[in-house]
């Protein structure tokens, strides 16, 4: 007799297979990332059917079988409605998806990206504001989660030195890992010159301080900055990462 699991999941990712069947790419708090197959749930009779979709929070019922996992039983405990609703908050939610998709490849418990990802969505789901913060929340996730699976930046001082940041001459770089000096920038040529506002941010989302972070008034020359280093980060992390099969700390 097969076993039977239940735990609680995040859906970040879906995919369709055949007529009616449907794959499911869930974060779990139980198991980390699995693949649950929905046989039949795009049929309009499944019962399966409003238990479980994208960007859902749901109790989930599962067995194991020889080659695949398969959905027994879901109940959605959060449908973050306003996601759905506003396109804006819909294109921020998927592209949070693709970060964990890329970044979460194993089955490994970790309650603390777990708690990121519902304290995200509930965020987001939540959030009245311009949508132009929306890319702020995005990146409090992007750098959060990257902190969390043991790339954290160091931007408290210089990498190299030890010294103190002089306000006028910060550098980022992704290959030392966080800030460096202008005296130290021999150690990498390819540094992004970056100001104290984005040293700013950075300490604001490594305190968890969302509430700062989201009141936080910047120039727009230094958003487009800040967004510049973060992806440029993030591919390099992702160039070093995908070789792997599972993420490590």
């Amino acid at each position: 007799m097969a076993l039977k699991y239940k735990t609680r999941a995040f859906v970040f990712k879906k995919s369709d297979m055949g007529e009616s069947d449907r794959f499911f790419s869930v974060f779990t708090e139980e198991f980390g990332r699995l693949e649950i197959f929905g046989k039949a749930i795009r049929k309009t009779a499944s019962k399966l059917r409003s238990g479980i979709d994208i960007f859902f929070m749901s109790e989930i019922e599962f067995i194991q079988g020889k080659t695949r996992k398969t959905l027994t039983d879901a109940v959605a405990t959060e449908k973050f409605n306003n996601v759905w609703q506003d396109l804006e908050k819909f294109k921020t939610a998927n592209r949070i998806g693709e970060v964990l998709d890329n970044f979460i490849k194993g089955e490994q418990k970790d309650e603390n990206v777990f708690n990121l990802l519902n304290e995200t969505f509930t965020t987001l789901d939540k959030f009245q504001v311009p949508s132009s913060k929306f890319q702020a929340l995005y990146y409090y996730f992007l750098w959060s989660l990257l902190s969390l699976l043991g790339y954290h930046p160091q931007v408290e001082k210089c990498n190299i030195c030890q010294q103190k940041l002089n306000p006028y001459a910060i550098y980022f770089s992704d290959k030392i890992g966080g800030t460096i000096c202008k005296k130290c920038l021999g150690h990498d040529a390819s540094a992004t010159k970056i100001n104290s506002d984005i040293v700013k941010i950075f300490r604001l989302i490594f305190k968890k301080d969302w509430q700062m972070l989201s009141k936080l008034k910047i120039e727009v020359s230094s958003q487009k900055l800040f967004e510049n280093v973060s992806e440029n980060y993030y591919a390099y992390i992702l160039s070093g990462h995908s070789s792997k099969n599972n993420y490590h700390h």
